[in-house]
């Protein structure tokens, strides 16, 4: 039997503790466009569905009371979100002057690209990464 192929990764889903302000940052702050919003009430949990230009998808999860990640970015799991941007500066620029702490941009010593990290409101990794 042939393999079959893996074409793309169509979503990423996230819990937050705090979806009004995680829907913020990923909507106002990052910019990502609302594909689709529910309230699943038997689960007391919101969905949003979150595009990015290119087509792929985030998730991002409310539940009541989620337990805190056990420690980042060295915890076994998802080690970070990476995201293309053309510009890993004017990015860190206009991050820190909305008053999210971004580190010192880095050279990756295998590419020669730029790329730093911050976190987004419950201290996921998320990672700029130059295209």
């Amino acid at each position: 039997m042939t393999r079959p192929i893996l074409n793309a990764i169509h979503h990423v889903a996230i819990i937050c503790s705090d979806y009004t302000h995680s829907k913020q940052f990923y909507t106002q702050l990052l910019g990502l466009s609302v594909i689709a919003e529910n309230y699943r009430r038997e689960r007391d949990s919101w969905k949003l569905d979150l595009a990015l230009p290119n087509g792929n998808q985030l998730e991002l999860f409310s539940f009541p009371n989620p337990p805190a990640r056990p420690s980042q970015p060295e915890a076994q799991g998802l080690r970070h979100l990476a995201f293309v941007v053309d510009d890993v500066a004017a990015f860190t620029t206009y991050l820190t002057q909305n008053g999210v702490a971004v580190e010192p941009i880095r050279i990756d010593e295998f590419t020669g690209k730029a790329f730093t990290f911050f976190q987004d409101p419950d201290g996921l990794p998320l990672e700029l990464y130059q295209r």
